[in-house]
């Protein structure tokens, strides 16, 4: 009966606020520290978004050795963090971010950890208000069956990302590959898993894939993409990292511009009914660091998927995207909702705004479905729920870390300053790039082993 009341407290009060008085705190935190310049109609930090964050020092050690790594040479030396200190990177992390905060919890191999300490950090992160997301290369739930049902069920975990490229060295059965087609079975194999997991234990797990993109295999990102939409029910989104000379990455390998990127991933989509002439105009800090595209995909039985991107660069859509940011709904954020909670904060919002949503949203709504796909909502909603259209979506994002050459540039300095990535570093929440490039992370390495020898071993500044 309590856990009832509270539940029934909870939806109440997001029905009054969708939103929530912290949240929208946070928000106006971010968007008053923000340049004026970045100041724009499809930017999320301050607007959607408090930012993300991820734990340093959970777990420095992993048993890859991959050729583009961003971990220092000493990595494999230092100790993991104890677990009460991990549960207070947490604590800074959630007062940062706010309600559901979106945490990584990364740094080397986390599931290297005993199992019944990765659950206590998982359960802790949950009971505060994070949704953590487990990053792993995924080897470790292929010798350990059963570990990830273990996490959904006694963790509650929800989200897990799962790196796979070939850089890579190290994992079971696909020592070096040379081609990204070589690890298409890979692939399978753990869209299977992550099906699996969810039929086991009947609990909910989104799941992410990541790629570190070189020259080497920039030809095959396309090949990729494709993989990616068809198996969009086990990874509904996938980030594209291209290499950045950070850690103990091999210096004969070259990263690739987003333009070279996000021309691979065009010539994807060109096949599933989208253009793609740029990834304007939604972002989230500056522009040079994160690019993401949200689509719809519509299937038809038997026919190739259909992609609508959800917001394209044009007059109409920048329009809604920025009437939607000025009625304060920005902040609102469904996942990992309970069934109740969801209605009552979907409900809120119709409440808050009915003829926005009932005419100008509706109509905004129609008339890009009619172009991009001959119908409009309801009826495509009436052949969803009859199972007659598959509809879903899938996101696609880059993130490019910095080099420590460009760090000290001026355009480097104010995507510092306007970093949603951030590691909690004593007092402080440090930009992901200050850490991996700009010393911090061998500092803290090298305070947890008592030695300054760990900073200098890395040959780069601290900031």
């Amino acid at each position: 009966m309590i856990g009832e009341a509270a539940s029934l407290t909870r939806a109440w009060a997001l029905f009054r606020d969708p939103v929530t008085t912290e949240k929208r705190r946070l928000l106006g935190d971010r968007w008053s520290a923000l340049d004026d310049s970045l100041k724009l109609p499809g930017q999320g930090l301050g607007q959607k978004a408090t930012g993300c964050g991820a734990t340093m020092g959970i777990q420095p050690r992993c048993d890859f050795s991959c050729t583009g790594c961003y971990l220092g040479s000493d990595a494999n030396k230092i100790p993991a963090l104890p677990v009460d200190a991990v549960l207070r990177q947490l604590d800074t992390l959630r007062a940062w971010l706010g309600p559901k905060s979106n945490v990584q919890i990364t740094d080397g191999e986390v599931t290297l950890r005993p199992a019944d300490e990765v659950v206590q950090i998982l359960r802790y992160a949950r009971s505060i208000g994070i949704v953590p997301m487990l990053m792993t290369h995924g080897d470790t739930f292929r010798r350990q069956p059963g570990l990830l049902e273990r996490l959904m069920r006694e963790a509650n975990l929800t989200e897990v990302s799962i790196h796979i490229d070939i850089t890579q060295r190290g994992r079971d059965g696909y020592c070096a590959p040379r081609s990204e087609l070589e690890l298409m079975p890979l692939r399978d194999e753990f869209a299977q898993l992550v099906r699996n997991a969810r039929r086991t234990t009947g609990r909910k797990l989104r799941a992410a894939t990541t790629m570190t993109i070189t020259d080497d295999n920039l030809p095959d990102v396309a090949s990729v993409v494709r993989w990616t939409i068809e198996n969009r029910d086990a990874f509904s989104l996938i980030s594209f990292q291209p290499l950045a000379q950070v850690g103990r990455t091999r210096r004969n390998l070259t990263g690739v511009t987003p333009q070279a990127l996000w021309g691979e991933v065009a010539r994807a989509l060109n096949e599933y009914g989208s253009e793609l002439p740029g990834t304007a105009p939604m972002h989230f800090g500056h522009p040079d660091c994160t690019r993401f595209v949200p689509f719809l995909a519509v299937q038809e039985r038997g026919a190739k998927p259909r992609l609508v991107q959800f917001i394209r660069d044009t007059p109409d859509d920048v329009a809604i995207m920025e009437e939607f940011f000025h009625k304060g709904l920005g902040g609102v954020a469904f996942r990992d909702d309970r069934p109740l909670e969801a209605i009552a904060r979907g409900a809120g919002m119709l409440v808050r705004e009915p003829r926005w949503f009932a005419g100008r949203v509706r109509r905004w709504l129609d008339a890009r479905l009619r172009e991009s796909l001959g119908t409009t909502f309801f009826p495509l909603l009436a052949r969803g729920i009859a199972r007659r259209v598959r509809v879903d979506g899938v996101t696609l994002t880059s993130h490019h870390f910095m080099s420590p050459a460009e760090l000290t540039t001026e355009v480097g300095r104010a995507r510092l300053d306007a970093c949603v990535f951030r590691v909690p570093y004593g007092e402080t929440m440090v930009p992901m790039c200050q850490a991996n490039a700009g010393g911090v992370r061998d500092r803290f390495y090298g305070e947890l082993t008592g030695s300054s020898g760990a900073a200098a071993s890395s040959g780069t500044k601290l900031l």
